[in-house]
């Protein structure tokens, strides 16, 4: 599949099978997350790969939160099944790094351009994905088990694994109801 190929035909998908990637597909699936665009290369992300018994602790994070939060018993059993709806979850985390000339905004930024080019390359390598962020993105006790700071932000889960079906593919968005050209 060439570059232009794969911007335009990607499409998330939520019913994925095992397996997950791994060896060399998960590493370039890391690869091209580090390849975002990086103001004054910070790195500014901190990717989390679950799998197995990483998916069952990942689990238990959510369903902890979930009871803390005196949430309805709807959404404690739903956080009890969430997690394997994919063979692999990334959870992606800006690390904020102060810094004068790149603002946190930006350090978001730079992680989601880092979770979008993950999805892309999982796709370009016959896996698919989606990108969830949820409730759970934003719970104190979430950032607790990860250990986030006040300036950190999970910005998303991202689940793959194998289409369990092939890829519907969207139908393409009109390019004259989103842009405007100033000459």
């Amino acid at each position: 599949m060439d570059a232009l190929e794969l911007l335009l035909t990607r499409s998330s998908f939520a019913r994925l099978d095992a397996p997950a990637p791994e060896g060399k597909a998960l590493d370039n699936i890391i690869n091209a997350g580090l390849r975002a665009p990086d103001h004054a290369n910070l790195t500014p992300f901190e990717f989390v790969v679950c799998t197995g018994e990483g998916l069952d602790r990942l689990t238990d994070i959510f369903t902890n939160a979930a009871v803390a939060a005196n949430r309805e018993e709807l959404v404690i059993e739903k956080s009890k099944k969430m997690c394997y709806r994919a063979p692999m979850i990334i959870v992606a985390i800006m690390r904020y790094k102060e810094h004068e000339k790149v603002p946190r905004v930006e350090q978001i930024a730079t992680t989601a351009c880092a979770v979008q080019n993950m999805q892309m390359a999982a796709f370009a390598q016959g896996y698919n994905g989606i990108w969830r962020t949820g409730s759970f993105a934003f719970d104190d006790n979430v950032r607790t088990a990860f250990d986030l700071q006040s300036q950190d932000e999970i910005v998303g889960f991202l689940y793959l694994g194998t289409p369990a079906i092939p890829t519907p593919i969207k139908k393409a968005k009109a390019i004259g109801d989103t842009v405007s050209y100033w000459r």
